[in-house]
């Protein structure tokens, strides 16, 4: 990825955000237009387009985030449950062109989501 998202810009401090979570891997914040009382954004520190960008050495990352979102639910007592949520491709919604999970929670999600 030759341009610098803002998810990286977020990562590189450049600009602010709200952050709830980060190790060496990954980083979790705040959206800026949340569509639930909890709407966070969970990002892999490492620049990867989407989830068609990722390959096999990048299986072990995919898991880590996994957990991190499941550790992340822990510490913000987040107990009736949460929507994980990723798009990939334009046409499928993704803006950003850096891999991210939208976590949700705090009210009902229906289904089909949309």
């Amino acid at each position: 990825m030759a341009e610098s998202t803002i998810f990286q810009k977020i990562i590189d401090r450049e600009i602010p955000a709200k952050i709830v979570y980060e190790d060496d891997r990954c980083l979790a914040f705040e959206d800026i237009h949340p569509q639930a009382p909890i709407h966070l954004i969970v990002i892999p520190k490492r620049a990867i387009a989407s989830i068609d960008d990722l390959d096999e050495a990048d299986e072990p990352l995919a898991g880590h985030l996994l957990f991190a979102m499941r550790k992340i639910a822990a510490e913000l007592g987040i107990v009736d449950g949460y929507r994980v949520v990723t798009n990939c491709g334009r046409s499928a919604g993704q803006e950003v062109m850096h891999l991210h999970f939208h976590m949700l929670a705090g009210r009902r999600f229906g289904w089909p989501p949309g």
